[in-house]
């Protein structure tokens, strides 16, 4: 059941577009006690489809640029390479350390967003 609820709830999320494989790492590692190694293989899988599913939506209703996709998805198919590669050479406590540095950094970027957004909508009224 466990199982069932992290894929719905990563599934979720990457429906949305905000890292549902950032958010399936974190929940294959915390709630379900997988080594991050074996995690972040998952979230590849996880990603075919669901990007599929995301894909489609957008091109139906007309929210890609697709130019700017394909020159994006070309050099992210080069870097997926490069960070599988590093990936599958690095202990596993330096990559969880590495997710957490990553995941703290989103964390102050979306705060930063907040905060600037309040600022702006204060300002206005």
């Amino acid at each position: 059941m466990k199982f069932v609820l992290v894929g719905l709830v990563s599934g979720f999320f990457s429906g949305l577009g905000i890292g549902g494989g950032t958010i399936l790492i974190l929940l294959l590692n915390t709630i379900l006690g997988v080594q991050q190694h074996i995690s972040q293989a998952a979230n590849l899988i996880f990603f075919i489809p669901t990007s599929i599913v995301a894909i489609l939506t957008n091109i139906k209703n007309k929210k890609i640029n697709l130019k700017l996709a394909f020159i994006v998805s070309t050099f992210g198919i080069l870097g997926a390479a490069i960070g599988a590669l590093l990936a599958t050479k690095t202990k596993i406590d330096c990559l969880q350390k590495l997710f957490g540095i990553f995941l703290f950094i989103i964390a102050a970027n979306e705060i930063q967003v907040i905060i600037k957004e309040y600022i702006k909508n204060k300002k206005e009224t």
